[in-house]
């Protein structure tokens, strides 16, 4: 997990960029309710009309409310509007009715915010409204009027003291439960009263509309321009990460020695550099986009519906949605390990088969490997067909959840809306954040089910990273001595494998000098190729050491190290590209003098020449279009073009015939004459003119010296020579 974060902390800035985007997504996101919600109650069943509190009334219906407060409320209203007379000709295109009678304005300072006088001015409104109304009854009042008089005229001849009495009775109707159904008729009064004044209540009512419709429309591109730009910043963040992540993992693989590359197969590396990280992107793609976001939502639509007596509705929605998902997320999360565990298996079946198509065909197991393939190809498809069905149900289910409170919200808030405490925007706002929340947990559900598969990617990423490896360059590592260049000496070197009972090799000591060839023979399992990988360490010794220019390699630098070799294995690997492009493997830059003599020295000019395109002619991956013998002599040029200190050929003229075998050694003694040359050989007739000869048995030396030396002293050694070559060859040598 360290390495996750150290790299995310290069693009903290940017995640810091998405995190701000996505809250100002949510905020346009969560506003959009309430302009639905205001388009409804004050635009629809208002008329646009916003606030129960007259910016205008006539006078006469201004003295009418008067007679409904008591003297505190009075005294506020009196201070809050302002009588304009007939003779104002500064408000008369505003309010034609001015002409004919005097207005007061509310002041300029309370429009923007009259929150103050709603309370005080809606229940005096409502009554006025009521009274009206044909069919109103004077007695519903509860107060005495006598005969022939108005109610207002009442109101004026009444004391002070039955006044606030009979004020205080009125103000109890008026509470938190009965507050929307009051403002509600307040405007209708209103309304009247505007379109009185002369005042253009329908187009109030479409300006509102179409300026609320505008601002939604702007929220909703803004909310499309910030949700464009956070998935180009999440997915680019994520691209980038995984490009820095899969950088990571294969420099890490290339410091592996052999020991490192036996703990993972060669499919599973592949596995973990493309498959896994490819996880761990769309994971970092859905915290940005999903997991971030879907919190903000949610906290947001709940701080917008919370205190609303409705809210019941939603804790059960989401302990339904949290039940649901911890069900599948139990069923789900121990088949995701399984998953990249069978990747990794049809991996390793894909590439043996496809590597290994001529000896399948050779053998006729065609069947036998399809039914192979077939086999780890259908435990992937069942475990995937398990996870995929656990997916397909939370969608549904999820849908079902979300339509199912959507539909008790409706039956809930219908019995409220005909009781008056809520509106039908304020429910469809309700109804609209609900879906937010849920929606919120629906996307961290979705997510929650790829966290696993996720954390196994992440896990086994880490494997690699985390992986401890056996060949370690010091701190301070020694120069080597340039009077001793060349000079190869293993000193009682004992070395063995891992986890392995025994020694490979023991007590080996042997000094090679520059200018010489030192070849090492042997039968199959003796330790050849073992002691020559020790040189370029490719595995370390456990006993003993080896110096090479007068340093012992473990304390010179690796790199400085293996550019003094020039390894040639036993497998003549190329490279996908041209004749060119591999023989110059080695090279900084590509230079033709070098590469053509390369060429020309390792016998592979004959076969190049007879290429249409030469030295730029096409290798396919591994050099399957060549040759063994074609193959082994590119590998051969590649290691002569970087002119090195030492030349180590494991077995690399096996594939080669006697005669092009004798022509390439001739000709490399001649370019190698600095040089210290070993060569590792099943072949007597290879190692004959070496200057010394090593056979190893069982990784012990059984004898070292010369050939005509080893023919007398070595039983072992005459045994591998007498069993190729005849007693005359061997003598005329």
């Amino acid at each position: 997990m360290k390495h996750i974060l150290k790299i995310l902390m290069k693009y903290s800035f940017y995640i810091i960029l998405v995190f701000i985007l996505l809250f100002m997504q949510a905020n346009c996101d969560l506003t959009l309710p309430e302009y639905t919600s205001n388009i409804v109650n004050v635009g629809i069943q208002q008329n646009g009309i916003e606030s129960p509190v007259p910016e205008v009334i006539r006078e006469e219906e201004y003295n009418k409310l008067l007679l409904f407060m008591n003297s505190e409320s009075k005294d506020k209203v009196n201070d809050s509007y302002t009588l304009i007379t007939k003779d104002n000709s500064e408000y008369l295109s505003y309010y034609p009715l001015l002409s004919e009678e005097n207005l007061y304005v509310l002041n300029d300072e309370l429009k923007e915010d009259s929150s103050d006088l709603r309370s005080i001015m809606t229940l005096p409104m409502i009554m006025v409204y009521s009274i009206s109304q044909e069919g109103f009854d004077p007695s519903s009042l509860e107060m005495q009027i006598p005969e022939g008089m108005s109610i207002y005229d009442a109101l004026k001849m009444m004391d002070e003291t039955k006044h606030e009495e009979f004020i205080s009775k009125i103000n109890q109707v008026y509470s938190e439960d009965t507050v929307s159904l009051l403002e509600q008729t307040a405007i209708v009064y209103l309304k009247d009263e505007y379109t009185k004044i002369g005042i253009d209540v329908e187009g109030m009512q479409l300006t509102y509309i179409a300026i609320t419709g505008l601002k939604m429309l702007g929220l909703a591109l803004l909310s499309m321009a910030l949700t464009i730009a956070t998935v180009f910043l999440s997915s680019r963040i994520a691209a980038f990460f995984s490009r820095d992540l899969r950088s990571k993992v294969v420099n890490k693989v290339m410091t592996y020695s052999n020991t490192e590359f036996e703990s993972f197969s060669t499919a599973s590396l592949i596995t973990r550099s493309t498959n896994d990280i490819q996880q761990i992107q769309i994971l970092i793609v859905m915290l940005l986009r999903i997991v971030f976001f879907a919190p903000i939502m949610g906290i947001g639509a709940l701080a917008k519906v919370s205190g609303n007596d409705m809210g019941w509705i939603i804790a059960l929605a989401v302990v339904t949605i949290i039940g649901f998902v911890i069900i599948l997320f139990g069923l789900a999360m121990p088949k995701f390990n399984v998953v990249q565990k069978l990747i990794d298996k049809v991996n390793l079946v894909s590439r043996e088969i496809l590597t290994g198509i001529p000896v399948i065909r050779a053998f006729g197991t065609e069947k036998y490997e399809e039914k192979r393939f077939d086999d780890a190809n259908k435990n992937l498809m069942k475990v995937n067909l398990f996870v995929n069905r656990v997916m397909t149900i939370m969608m549904p289910s999820m849908m079902f959840i979300m339509n199912g409170v959507s539909v008790l919200i409706v039956w809930v808030g219908a019995s409220k809306i005909d009781a008056g405490t809520i509106q039908v925007g304020t429910l469809i706002a309700f109804i609209t954040y609900t879906m937010q929340i849920i929606m919120s947990f629906l996307m961290i559900s979705m997510v929650s089910i790829m966290v696993p598969r996720a954390f196994v990617s992440l896990k086994r990423i880490g494997e690699v990273l985390d992986k401890d490896t056996s060949i370690k360059q010091i701190d301070k590592p020694q120069k080597f001595n340039e009077e001793l260049k060349g000079i190869v000496e293993f000193k009682d070197v004992y070395f063995r494998y891992p986890d392995a009972e025994e020694d490979v090799l023991q007590d080996i000591s042997f000094k090679a000098n520059p200018g010489t060839t030192t070849a090492f023979i042997g039968s199959t399992g003796s330790g050849k190729s073992t002691l020559i990988n020790l040189i370029p360490r490719f595995f370390d010794v456990t006993g003993g050491k080896i110096l090479i220019d007068g340093v012992d390699i473990k304390k010179a630098n690796i790199e400085k190290l293996r550019s003094k070799i020039g390894y040639v294995p036993q497998k003549g690997i190329l490279f996908s590209g041209t004749i060119e492009s591999n023989i110059a493997f080695g090279l900084n830059k590509i230079d033709k003098a070098k590469i053509e003599k390369a060429a020309k020295i390792s016998q592979s000019l004959e076969f190049i020449d007879n290429k249409k395109d030469k030295f730029k002619s096409e290798i396919s991956q591994g050099g399957t279009n060549v040759s063994g013998g074609q193959r082994q002599r590119l590998a051969i040029a590649r290691a002569i073009a970087i002119d090195p200190e030492i030349y180590i050929f494991d077995d690399s003229f096996s594939a080669l015939d006697y005669k092009t075998d004798a022509k390439l050694r001739k000709e490399l003694a001649k370019t190698t004459k600095n040089s210290t040359i070993f060569i590792v050989a099943q072949r007597i007739s290879t190692v004959m003119q070496a200057d010394q000869i090593v056979v190893l048995d069982k990784g012990h030396i059984v004898g070292i010296g010369t050939h005509k030396e080893l023919l007398k002293s070595c039983d072992i050694y005459r045994e591998i020579a007498y069993s190729q070559l005849s007693r005359e060859e061997l003598e005329n040598e």
